[in-house]
């Protein structure tokens, strides 16, 4: 019995290094191929959100070849595609599995990505319905399982040192455990269809600072972490009509507030709990130095446990923002991030939260002043 239990205990002596050296190594790499993640845009309303249109006719002109030439040229170093989930599955399929007509144009995309000098977050970026089936159904589990294991094998031909893919975009999953647990289960998924991509992967509900900090790292060691930054929404999302319903009846907001220019904004919010919400936004001092504490936060979690770090979402709707504020946000939060080495990915090229303005099927306008804020240098 005694030469059995050395004989185990030499085995795993021997076992032991080699599965440390194998994570220290895929760390290594994952370090690595978050160099090409610095500077980012996000390719959103694209191939996802777009009420269900994915039809050639509307893909065709809402983005194209210009726009990626135009990404590159304007100092970015990657993209993050949105891809909806429920367009990859439909029949008929490929030798993949996955739906042949999409996944052409999608390929088309990448590849211009690619030749343009651009690294691509593969994002599975599904609608809201499709991710809360995760909260309680294992079925839709092994479901989104299988559709990653088809994906991932598609995209695993190319630079892997280029291609990343991320688990899957805010999952609202809001249970910490649950989500770690499936989360794992789709990296494994991922893993064995991809055995060379770095993973990209998210804490629950909405990928928020605080959802990161409830997660511990994969076992799998290359894998880059990520968490998206809006705060305060009050600021970030007024005159939105999503999220809180009195968002929608604010303008002007300023960033950084003060007493004085909130006092007659204050009265946009008729009702008493919600004003009081908006009142707290100034209360609370929100300013470059409050956010570069919350960025040190994150970063200290990727420090502790020795991971890289991403923040693949952030911005501010401009609609009814003030210019100036919106930029006063946006360069406040690019270089918190940077000062810890965070790589970012602003939200997003075109749309409400966009870097250009673009009518489809038509060239892009940049706004020069949010490529300023960015601290962006066109090649």
């Amino acid at each position: 019995m005694r030469l059995r239990l050395c004989c185990f205990a030499a085995l795993l002596a021997m076992v032991l290094p080699v599965t440390a050296q194998n994570r220290t190594t895929e760390l290594q790499t994952a370090q690595a191929r978050a160099q090409h993640l610095k500077r980012g845009i996000n390719a959103s309303m694209w191939f996802a959100q777009s009420a269900n249109d994915y039809s050639a006719a509307r893909t065709n002109r809402y983005m194209d070849a210009d726009d990626i030439a135009l990404i590159a040229h304007l100092g970015f170093d990657n993209v993050r595609l949105s891809i909806d989930a429920v367009p990859l599955d439909q029949y008929p399929h490929d030798i993949d599995g996955l739906n042949a007509e999409f996944v052409t144009r999608l390929d088309h995309a990448v590849d211009a990505m690619l030749a343009n000098g651009l690294a691509v977050q593969i994002d599975l970026h599904p609608e809201d319905s499709y991710k809360l089936q995760l909260r309680s159904n294992d079925y839709a589990v092994d479901r989104l399982a299988a559709l990653w294991r088809s994906l991932a094998a598609h995209y695993a031909q190319r630079d892997p040192d280029r291609i990343f893919f991320e688990i899957l975009n805010e999952p609202e999953v809001n249970d910490p455990y649950r989500w770690a647990g499936i989360q794992a289960r789709l990296a494994a998924a991922i893993r064995q269809a991809a055995p060379k991509n770095t993973l990209i992967a998210t804490g629950p509900n909405y990928s928020d600072l605080p959802d990161l900090l409830t997660q511990h790292p994969l076992s799998d060691g290359n894998v880059i972490y990520n968490f998206h930054f809006y705060d305060p929404h009050e600021f970030t999302h007024q005159g939105a009509g999503w999220g809180a319903p009195w968002w929608s009846e604010t303008h002007g907001i300023p960033y950084p507030a003060t007493e004085d220019s909130m006092r007659e904004l204050l009265k946009e919010v008729p009702d008493a709990a919600n004003r009081y919400d908006l009142e707290r936004y100034w209360l609370d001092h929100w300013d470059a130095h409050r956010i570069r504490l919350m960025i040190d936060t994150a970063a200290a979690w990727a420090h502790e446990n020795n991971v890289p770090l991403l923040c693949n979402e952030f911005g501010a709707y401009r609609e009814h923002t003030d210019p100036q504020s919106r930029m006063n946000w946006l360069r406040d939060v690019r270089t918190a991030l940077e000062a810890d080495n965070i790589g970012w990915t602003m939200w997003d090229y075109r749309g409400g939260f966009g870097v250009v303005t673009k009518q489809d099927g038509q060239p892009a306008r940049v706004d020069a002043d949010v490529v300023a804020a960015l601290g962006l240098k066109p090649r």
